[in-house]
Formats: C-alpha cells, structure tokens, sequence
C-alpha cells in the first residue's frame, strides 16, 4: 500500500502533470481518458523507480520518493521493514547514485521490549523532526559498524551519512557485543544535536577486527554515558557535552566541550592526544527542518554565537529564527540549475532533495541571509567544467549538507564563496556558515578540478569541511583524477572547526587571509605522486606542505592539526614540511601538531612538521606521532 501512494504522489507532482497535459493536448471529450492514461504512464514510471515504501501521506511538502517521513502512530514492525531496508542497500553502497532521508516528526519510536535498532549506510541523513533534540526519541540504537573485506573489519571508509536532532535511549534489541550505541564512523559522517542516554557510545566497532576508523565530527550534542573512542584515529568535538573520553590516538580536539578532557599532547601513558579549548569564539549551528506545533514545516536558522561551551538546546530554545518551508524552492535532480537560479533571484531560499544534480550552469546564491540545505546527501556534478555552486552574497548565507563531486571536464574550483575583487559587504555579526559540506575528485567516477573551495568572503564559519582527491574507487590515478588544492581562504577572519583535506597534488590548503583559525586539521598527502620531480615545489623543494599559510599573513592561529604520509608508488617520495608558515607570526600561534608515517612497507616520508623543525617521520618510525607542541 505505501508503494501505491508513492506512485500516486510521484505520477502527480511529474513533469508530465496528468492534468495539465491532458486539457493542453486533447478534445474536451477525450480529456477523462487523455488523464487516465497520463496518470497511469507516470505511476508506473514511478513505481519501477522505487522498490521502497515512500513516506505515508498527508505531510506536505513533497520532499520526494526517497524522503521517508515517520511517525510514531505507524506500526513499529513498519517502520523496521523500511530501515532495515534502507541499510540492507546503503551500507556497502559506497559509489551508489541512490541518497535517502529518514526523519522522523515529533513522538517516541520502539520501547524498552520492543526497541527500534538500525544502521545507517552511505548517503543516509536520519533526523529528528522536532524543535528541540528531545521532541524525537528512540528507543533503541543507531549504528554505523565496520565494514568487512579482504579479510579485515573496518570503518575507514564509512563515509557520507548523518545523524542529528534526536535522543537515543539506548536500548538494546540483540544482546552481546552489538547492543550498545556504536557510531564507527570516518570523514563526512557528522552527527549533530543528538542527546544519548542510558548507555555509552562507541566511536570504533570492536565486534570484528582489526576495527580501524578514521573520523570524525560531533557538535551540539550530550551524551550522558561515556565516549569510548576507541580505535579512532583522530576525532574533533565542538560545543558539546560529554561524561568522558576514554582514549586518544592521534589526535583528539574539543572546542567549547563541558566534560571534556584536560589538555594533554603529546600522549602520555595516562592521557591524551588532547587538544582542548575551553570556548569556542565563534560558532553558528547548521540549519535544520523541523514540525511546529500545528504540524507545519519550517527550517531553523540558528544564530551566531560567541564564546560558547556546551550545547545550544539543553534548558533553553536555540537562539534563531523560522522560516518557512514556503519560502524554499524545493529543488529535485530533474531540475535544472536555470530553474534553480529564478527561484533564488525571486527570493527564494533553496532546499536539495536527494539525488545526483547534473548541472550545466552555476547555481548562484546571490541574496544575504539566504539558506541552501541539503536533504539526504544531494550530489552536484558540473558538466562542462563549469562551478556548480557560487555564494556571490558576502553574508549571512547558510551552506549545508551537500556533495560537490567534480565531473569528468576539469572544473576551476566546485564551490565559491564571494567574489574575488568584490568590496566586502560582510558582517561579523551575521556570518557566512559552510556546515557539512563535503567534496569529491574522483572515486564515483572519473572527475577533474583545480580547486574544490575557494573562500572570498570575510568572517566565514566553515563548520566540518571534508575535501577529497579519492585515493580509492572509480577513475583514480594520478593523470586522471587531478586536482591541485582542496581549500583556498582569501577572507580574513575565517574560523575552520574540523577541517579535513586529503590527497591533493600541491599545497592541500592555502590560506591568504589575516587572522584565521584552523580548529582540528586532518590531512593525508598524496599516496600517488610517480617520482619526486613529479611532486616538487620548485628546485630544492621536496613535496608540498599540507598547509601553506602566505607570507603576508600577520595573524593566524592552529590548534590540533595532523599531516600524514603514506606513499605507495614505490619510490622514495618526500615532502620537506607538513606546515609552512611565516616565521613572523605571534609566539605559540600554532599549537600541537605532528605528523605522522602511516604504513611502514610504503617510502619516503615527511622530513619536518613546521617550518623544518620537529624532526621526520619515515618507515624508521611508522606509526608513531612526531610532534611540535607550540610554534613559533
């Protein structure tokens, strides 16, 4: 029956509306049957697109056939088959075309007999749909575990899923080692406003080995059990709450965090690597669709905050402001970004449903104050070498949720925040936010771009970036999937929380403008480089840092920042520094850094952390952090 009504809803709200094509196309006798038959083309279209239940009826807008909008007045045994559904596809559908979004209106879901426990694959979003985390409460678990292959259990590429604005009484359905909270999670897996009681999460599944995983991001959440990390190797948590940490590897941050750890890097037997700041100095939290109470949808802008520790939900509204879902265009992969751009131009904000957008011209976000979320992980792809996405309003935009993957035409830059050249018009008190906004050169596919984000605009918030020249997957190679930089930050008065960069063939960031901030860093260069020559600054100049910070820059700040090496071609391959910056920077600007030799069969290496000081990290000793505690 859900399948019926996916259907019918998705014959109707076709471009080939029965309706209208039927009075356009056919004499006013034959109209009945001219709809009949339109209806019924378009239902089985619709039908063989999805082998799913679509969302039960009733709930406007049409978010569409991958959007599965639960209520706790559905049969529970119903709401099992379909997430148990969804997962059976998504969790080793790494590459996959297919996105989903699961959210969940206000109510309790699953009991203490009867939990509802689920995993969450690639390309699913899970969300509560209420005001406050605690409006939607499971009962039960949310787990993303180690995938197997080769012989070997991991979660090092769980990447590209989501969890946020809801409470998990963990409760468990199977006994043993799987009963408890498990979110084993890498890159681009954020969760976000999620309170968790009754029992600890796990950040790493130690229920098959070796368990290996490589996150992660957390914001605006509590959790009244334990954090038990694991065998994560680096992990950043911002405004936040926690009841304790069990153990670092790499690198552990916590920005704004009550609970959190003292700071404690290098490791010691007893502690760390901690890197923890007691407030975060600017933050803004990502946008989110939500039920009020007469059951209408809206999406919540929350505001700029300052100097925060802890959430923003706990004994009191998130400071913000409504609009409603009226207001948005919501945009599906058949629309074209033509289509797109009348609708932001007649101020409108937009909303991506999920799906891949192949895009022949820019989608231009040109009004302040605007909002472009994404819906269960929405993909841009340019054709024709053109920037899918150009933030040309210089403040108060909101970017969240989307995957810019580069197409197979080399693009200048995927995403552009602010006009080069442009006199500024920002505002620091209404600052341009990118929250979970994630790139891809190759792996889906063969895909080309010189720079994946370029940052224009002054006073912006990037809140959990993750830039990736793929190392794995379809179309990878050195010569195929090229792509210089991950980051460029031309503004001033940029603050990074969670700034993930990988595998880029020059400096993986560069950053030009005065007084930024970097809070967690995560690199690894290049696997890939052929020779030496190939990878080469200029004459003399072994790799490229990971971090080059210009020499005109008077201030900036680090904290927690990592680069490690791993190269596999075979050849001796190095990189003179890990972090290049002006000597003339202010004492104790950049705090705790290292790199770090990951595979001892693999060559060469890093040969300093910073500026050459902090000693080099080869096969010789693979696998252990070398650290600068405080430069200059």
């Amino acid at each position: 029956m859900a399948a019926a009504f996916a259907a019918i809803r998705c014959a109707l709200s076709s471009q080939n509306d029965p309706i209208q094509v039927a009075y356009a196309h056919a004499a006013p006798l034959r109209t009945f049957l001219a709809v009949l038959v339109i209806f019924l083309v378009n239902a089985a279209q619709c039908a063989a697109a999805t082998s799913l239940p679509a969302e039960p009826l009733g709930h406007p807008p049409r978010f569409g056939v991958n959007v599965y909008i639960f209520s706790p007045r559905m049969p529970l045994d119903q709401i099992q088959a379909t997430v148990d559904r969804i997962a059976k596809l998504q969790v080793s559908n790494q590459f996959g075309s297919e996105r989903y979004a699961l959210l969940f209106e206000p109510g309790t879901y699953g009991s203490r007999d009867r939990p509802l426990s689920f995993q969450v694959g690639y390309y699913t979003a899970v969300a509560g749909l209420g005001a406050s985390p605690t409006a939607v409460v499971i009962n039960g678990t949310v787990q993303v575990r180690n995938r197997c292959f080769r012989g070997a259990c991991v979660a090092l590429d769980n990447f590209w899923r989501s969890l946020s604005n809801l409470t998990i009484n963990v409760t468990a359905r199977d006994g043993g080692c799987y009963a408890g909270q498990i979110w084993a999670v890498s890159q681009a897996a954020p969760m976000r406003r999620v309170r968790v009681a009754g029992g600890d999460v796990r950040l790493s599944d130690s229920c098959t080995g070796p368990s290996f995983a490589s996150g992660g991001f957390i914001a605006d959440s509590e959790f009244d059990g334990n954090v038990l990390n694991g065998t994560q190797q680096q992990f950043i948590v911002r405004n936040s709450k926690i009841n304790g940490w069990s153990n670092g590897n790499w690198n552990q941050v916590f920005s704004g965090v009550l609970g959190a750890p003292a700071p404690c890097f290098p490791a010691e037997p007893a502690c760390g690597p901690f890197t923890t700041l007691a407030l975060s100095a600017v933050t803004r939290e990502a946008p989110f669709i939500y039920m009020d109470s007469r059951n209408q949808y809206s999406v919540f802008v929350p505001s700029v905050q300052r100097n925060g520790v802890g959430t923003t939900w706990v004994g009191h509204p998130t400071p913000g402001g409504s609009i409603s879902i009226a207001n948005f265009y919501i945009a599906t992969p058949g629309d074209s970004a033509a289509a797109i751009n009348t609708a932001l131009s007649a101020g409108k904000n937009l909303l991506l449903t999920p799906g891949i957008y192949h895009l022949n011209q820019s989608i231009d976000v040109r009004r302040a104050d605007s909002v472009v979320l994404g819906l269960g992980f929405p993909t841009l792809v340019p054709v024709s070498g053109i920037t899918p996405m150009r933030v040309v309003a210089s403040r108060g935009v909101s970017v969240s949720g989307i995957i810019f993957d580069a197409g197979e035409a080399n693009s200048a830059e995927l995403l552009r925040v602010g006009e080069s050249g442009a006199t500024p018009d920002d505002d620091p008190f209404d600052p341009t936010a990118l929250h979970d906004v994630f790139f891809r050169i190759g792996g889906a596919h063969g895909g080309r771009a010189t720079v994946s984000l370029v940052v224009n605009s002054n006073n912006v918030i990037l809140d959990h970036i993750w830039a990736w020249r793929a190392d794995h997957g379809h179309g990878v190679g050195w010569t195929h999937n090229a792509a210089e930089t991950g980051v460029i930050v031309n503004g001033n008065d940029v603050t990074a929380y969670g700034l993930f960069v990988e595998h880029y063939q020059k400096h993986e960031v560069i950053w030009n403008g005065d007084n930024g901030t970097i809070i967690f860093f995560q690199n690894e260069m290049p696997y890939d480089p052929p020779s030496q020559a190939a990878w080469s600054e200029a004459p003399g100049v072994e790799g490229w840092a990971a971090l080059k910070v210009a020499d005109s820059v008077k201030r900036f700040r680090g904290f927690g920042m990592g680069s490690y090496s791993y190269f596999n071609r075979g050849v001796e391959v190095y990189a003179r520094n890990a972090f290049s910056v002006p000597d003339t920077l202010a004492s104790a600007s950049l705090r705790n850094l290292f790199t770090i030799f990951l595979i001892s069969a693999a060559s060469g290496g890093i040969r300093n952390v910073v500026n050459s000081k902090g000693g080099s990290s080869t096969k010789v000793n693979a696998d252990i952090p070398v650290t600068v505690v405080s430069y200059p």
